[in-house]
């Protein structure tokens, strides 16, 4: 079984990779076709995982020590690079998980897509998309995984940008795209100061060096090669201050937003920093840097999303909060509840877009809350599935959000960060209120005559079912009574400590009041908002304008950059081009054009200059005194 997880794995990203092509240069014309050669091919992934992740968690062994196979992609004089498959526990996990979300998630597609004129080329991206992410996952080394990175980026700005008859998607894509490789770059250098310093971007024999960094740097170089590392997660997992692009990102179909938000592309920040905890955990002020960075993500993106009114951006804020969670579990030096909160977050929020993508057909794409209302009536598949992601992300047991939040609160707190404990409890709160408000407002508030909903097809409901299921019940295996998930996915010492009831019974009492409370304000007094809106207007209106953070930025762009951009144009024309270029140039040739005139090619003009000069010495010494001694003069001495 083992045997055939590491001789099959490489397959579960071959196969999308191959429906992509297939779709591209074949089936194309052929919209159903294509349909179903990717979400096929989604779907045997999906079975090779299974059996995969089965041959893994039956194999003890595997716990400590990881399944890899790598061959030489190439190599000079310095520098070999392998590239392979690195099959452990957590990368088994996320096979797992990518292909069973992304699987539900084409499946969906081919309900709401249908109609749109770029039907084929959309599962063509798709497909692409799902392979780039897998190829991540399973990348044995650094440099592997940035191609599978860039990928993943590349499909990201493809897809956010599938509607280009819209400006808006063209410059959410665009700014996906340019936000992201912003924080590469600085990904970029951390690998290669990897290289350099320890001659390997191998994820095992990194760790293996890294263990022992000081024989071949110090930790103060170490400290900033981490952080460089760490800037590629902070924009591709949307964290402060590189989060713009995300709630952007909701231009793309929602579909799209989905498979971004739950499965691929943010969650690779997150995988990338737990495949490379080793390193962080040398160096406590890196670690330390992503445990505020997350911590202060997730408060900072719920505050926003208090007072947002489009269902999709409201989710948007919601998943880089989530995101804040996961970060901060790993700067607590937690493995286990990162990933566990990874995989929880997965069915959750792809639960909820796509309920939100079944609102927004039903209602012609109309986004803002405040005008649906009653659509529990008309839409009861939609409503009651959408209201399991909101008890699960909003902590209430015994939905999956629950078990995972609480075991990052617990560790937090224990782990002796109070004030990073008192943000993560203060966003748990912010979460269920912001997201029982939009629940009540959407699915309970009053309807809306305008309004004529349907519920969508079985191809769009039955995924919501399959993810509601999972909302339920994914985070069972992390039980504190059943620590199946924390004996695998780990790194180091796993200790089983007992359930933290104080920590549990606060954060269901959170999760209770934030939902009482958006009940109170929502169904009971609709104009409570309203009030409190007028009575705290600066803070309303800051938290409404996001922090004015795109137009800090903007500003940043316009008048810094463009300004700097502008100084330097004008020193070149006038400095560089005019001065010393121009300026050479022109004496040379005003040199030039003067000397001219004494280069006749006549050989009479020479004669003549040549007596002329002859003529002008002799009387420059007639007049200034005697010829010297020996001087002849017309053959007379």
């Amino acid at each position: 079984m083992v045997e055939f997880s590491m001789t099959h794995a490489w397959l579960v990203p071959l196969l999308p990779f191959l429906a992509f092509a297939v779709i591209v240069f074949l089936t194309r014309p052929w919209k159903m076709l294509s349909a179903l050669v990717s979400v096929g091919a989604m779907a045997a992934g999906f079975v090779i995982s299974a059996y995969a992740a089965y041959g893994v968690f039956t194999s003890h062994s595997l716990i400590e020590k990881s399944l890899e196979y790598s061959v030489r992609w190439f190599s000079m004089p310095g520098l070999n690079i392998d590239v392979g498959v690195k099959l452990d526990p957590t990368s088994a996990m996320m096979l797992f998980m990518v292909t069973l979300v992304a699987s539900l998630i084409q499946i969906y597609s081919i309900g709401y897509m249908r109609g749109e004129k770029g039907f084929s080329t959309f599962f063509a991206y798709m497909s692409l998309f799902g392979a780039s992410m897998l190829l991540l996952v399973i990348s044995s080394n650094l440099l592997e995984m940035f191609v599978a990175w860039e990928g993943v980026g590349l499909c990201s700005y493809l897809l956010i940008g599938f509607y280009n008859h819209k400006i808006s998607a063209r410059e959410a894509a665009k700014k996906a795209f340019v936000t992201c490789r912003i924080a590469d770059f600085g990904l970029l250098l951390g690998m290669l100061a990897l290289q350099i310093i320890f001659g390997t971007l191998n994820i095992t024999e990194l760790g293996e060096k890294i263990a022992n960094f000081e024989l071949y740097t110090n930790a103060a170089t170490l400290t900033l090669v981490a952080v460089l590392v760490f800037l590629g997660p902070i924009g591709k997992s949307g964290q402060f201050p590189l989060h713009v692009w995300l709630p952007d990102a909701m231009e793309g179909p929602t579909p799209v937003s989905a498979l971004i938000h739950a499965a691929t592309m943010v969650v690779a920040g997150v995988y990338l920093v737990g495949r490379m905890l080793f390193m962080f955990l040398e160096v406590p002020e890196a670690q330390q840097l992503v445990a505020v960075t997350g911590a202060f993500t997730a408060l900072f993106a719920a505050s926003i999303a208090l007072t947002q009114r489009e269902i999709k951006r409201i989710l948007a804020y919601s998943t880089i909060s989530q995101l804040g969670y996961m970060m901060l579990a790993l700067g607590v030096g937690s493995l286990t509840a990162s990933m566990f909160h990874l995989w929880t977050h997965a069915f959750f929020k792809a639960l909820m877009f796509l309920a939100a993508g079944s609102v927004l057909t039903a209602l012609h794409h109309k986004a803002d809350i405040w005008e649906m209302g009653g659509l529990i009536k008309k839409m009861p598949v939609t409503g009651a599935t959408f209201a399991v992601g909101g008890l699960a992300i909003a902590g209430i047991p015994p939905f999956a959000g629950f078990w995972s939040k609480d075991e990052i609160l617990s560790l937090t707190l224990s782990g002796g960060h109070p004030v990073l404990f008192f943000m993560a409890a203060l966003t748990a709160f912010l979460t269920a209120f912001y997201m029982w408000r939009l629940i009540f407002l959407a699915f309970f508030g009053k309807e809306k005559p305008e309004n004529h909903p349907q519920e969508s097809p079985p191809v769009m409901t039955v995924p919501l079912l399959i993810l509601a299921f999972l909302s339920l019940v994914g985070g069972l295996v992390g039980t504190p009574w059943f620590p199946f998930w924390g004996e695998w996915i780990r790194f180091g010492e796993f200790h089983h400590a007992a359930p933290d009831y104080t920590v549990m019974i606060l954060s269901v009492i959170l999760g209770v009041i934030g939902i009482g409370l958006a009940y109170k304000m929502y169904v009971k007094d609709v104009s409570a908002e309203q009030r409190l809106a007028e009575r705290f207007r600066p803070v309303y209106t800051l938290l409404y304008n996001k922090y004015y953070i795109d137009e800090i930025y903007m500003w940043f762009n316009h008048t810094l950059v463009d300004g700097a951009a502008k100084a330097m144009y004008l020193f070149d024309i006038y400095v560089v081009d005019g001065i010393f270029i121009n300026g050479i140039g022109a004496i040379t040739r005003d040199t030039g054009s003067a000397l001219r005139v004494f280069q006749t090619g006549r050989l009479q003009n020479y004669a003549l200059v040549f007596f002329l000069g002859v003529l002008a010495v002799a009387v420059i010494l007639a007049i200034t005194g005697p010829a010297p001694a020996g001087l002849v003069w017309g053959g007379v001495r």
